[in-house]
């Protein structure tokens, strides 16, 4: 049985799926850099990084936002 997500987990499977966005801009940032420049240029190599670190964030925080979380409070027996 599913649960209903929260709000950070809706928050952030947003956030994953907009840094999975700000990859493909950054490589296609880079792919044109590339074609001009060559690739022998911090700039390509910083725009590489940055497409890393973008795709690695993004499937971290939409696994986050997809993981069934259980609730963990604590029921308070109404009775005692």
């Amino acid at each position: 049985m599913t649960k209903k997500k929260g709000m950070l987990q809706k928050i952030s499977f947003a956030s994953g799926l907009i840094s999975f966005l700000l990859a493909f801009i950054a490589g296609i940032m880079l792919y044109l850099r590339v074609k001009v420049e060559g690739s022998n240029n911090p700039i390509s190599a910083s725009l590489l990084a940055t497409t890393f670190f973008f795709v690695c964030i993004g499937i971290v925080l939409t696994v986050m936002g997809k993981a069934d979380i259980p609730n963990l409070k604590f029921d308070n027996p109404e009775d005692k």
